[in-house]
């Protein structure tokens, strides 16, 4: 088990570059269990959740192999429908199994997911599309079974509620149905959009992702492809906040600047230097922080996976701020912490008030999850005084060499052992 120990109170300078999108490359490789042929995926992050779920494909069949941020995979030996409970139980994306499973397959038996406690995370919306497509489900023992014995047949589906998860879930099931597939309400994220463009690649016809209408014209087969896989829109952001909350001078590499509109906006109505490029982006001191109102919402609203990471800044800006969490049921548990360090939060239902204190001070605290346990390297950075954060391995889900890049910067942080009695 592992602490990070950060000393706080220097201001981040330099460049740093971003690595691939986490959350696009989960959705990426379940889908080349549709592929017949090797795909070959570059700008892969090493993070433990993409480890993770490259072992449960070899626990299916699959193969691969792995140097630097390029990743080879070879599902052609994939001859199991069923995923080990080992591998779902400890990440969110192992979901899209489902429907890349019952794809090739047209059956899959997958455990319910893990990942980070930050509110329930229910199913309803995939079982909804993969029965729309001809498949029955049943939920038992936390188990999740799909069977489709007369295969995938095309059809409407319209998601009562946006859902990253389902959206992408459909595509996988739908891009090999017999006939055509058209999804209503569907999430725009820029990670729906790269899933669906690694699957054109392979040969699937799919049009209309980015936008709240999907087209599916299922395809008789997928073949293998090279795929580069976008940016992390979140990663980048973190970055962008930990510049602005050490009233440093970073220019953040390796974006796309339009995935973080909602975010540079907020950034700029709090005083914060904003100057884009081509693919890079410039986070720069202007003086004391104002406060802000910020709302949550699905792409191109701003992200509830930054939400916790905005909350450490403004805890900082002058006056009073409200962030209101319109995704997620329990993502506020981590204020408790931030309130140790100084922070004035006053949580009630999803709306936090937030009122600028001077300065946070440095503590030990434990991380409940992946983007909170981002949010407490924020605060530490920004702190006074020594801070040191256990729960490390929250952060490694999500965050490629997270402190190395930090230190880059010029940020005191190490990693080492943490005993048990010590958390």
């Amino acid at each position: 088990m592992k602490k990070l120990v950060i000393k706080g109170g220097k201001p981040l300078h330099g460049e740093v570059n971003i690595s691939g999108s986490k959350n696009a490359a989960v959705g990426i490789i379940a889908a080349t269990i549709l592929a017949d042929g090797v795909c070959t995926l570059e700008n892969v992050p090493d993070v433990s959740d993409i480890k993770i779920l490259l072992e449960a494909l070899t626990y299916l069949g699959a193969s691969y192999e792995r140097k630097g941020d390029v990743v080879v995979i070879d599902t052609s030996g994939v001859n199991k429908y069923i995923a080990d409970k080992e591998y779902i139980g400890k990440m969110r994306g192992s979901s899209y199994l489902m429907g890349a499973l019952l794809g090739r397959f047209h059956k899959a038996q997958v455990y319910l997911p893990g990942g980070c406690n930050i509110g329930p995370r229910p199913i309803d919306q995939h079982l909804k599309g993969f029965n729309s497509l001809g498949a029955s489900t049943s939920v038992e023992m936390g188990k999740v079974d799909i069977t489709a014995e007369n295969g995938i047949i095309g059809n409407n589906v319209y998601l009562d509620i946006v859902s990253v998860g389902a959206t992408i879930n459909i595509m996988l099931a739908a891009c090999m149905a017999e006939g055509n597939t058209l999804i209503e309400n569907c999430a725009m994220e820029p990670h729906v959009v790269d899933v669906a463009n690694f699957l054109n690649t392979c040969g699937a016809n799919i049009r209309g992702a980015g936008t709240n209408i999907i087209k599916i014209q299922g395809v008789k087969k997928l073949h293998g492809c090279i795929y580069s896989i976008i940016p992390d829109q979140i990663e980048a952001g973190t970055f962008m906040v930990a510049a602005a909350a050490t009233h440093g001078e970073v220019t953040v590499r390796n974006v796309i600047p339009k995935h973080q509109e909602a975010l540079t906006a907020k950034l700029e109505e709090m005083n914060i230097g904003v100057t884009e490029g081509p693919d890079w982006i410039k986070i720069y001191d202007k003086g004391r922080l104002k406060s802000t109102n910020i709302k949550t919402a699905p792409y191109p609203g701003f992200p509830t996976d930054m939400q916790p990471q905005i909350v450490t800044l403004l805890s900082t800006a002058e006056g009073e701020s409200k962030v209101t969490e319109a995704i997620w049921n329990s993502r506020f548990s981590y204020t408790s912490e931030l309130s140790r360090m100084g922070a004035d939060i006053m949580i009630q239902d999803k709306t936090a008030t937030v009122t600028g204190s001077k300065s946070l001070v440095g503590i030990s605290m434990k991380a409940p999850d992946l983007r909170a346990g981002a949010a407490f390297v924020i605060a530490a950075l920004a702190a006074k005084g020594t801070s040191t954060i256990y729960g490390t391995h929250y952060i490694d889900r999500g965050y490629d060499n997270f402190e190395g890049k930090l230190a880059a910067l010029g940020a005191e942080i190490y990693r080492e052992d943490a005993e048990c009695e010590d958390i």
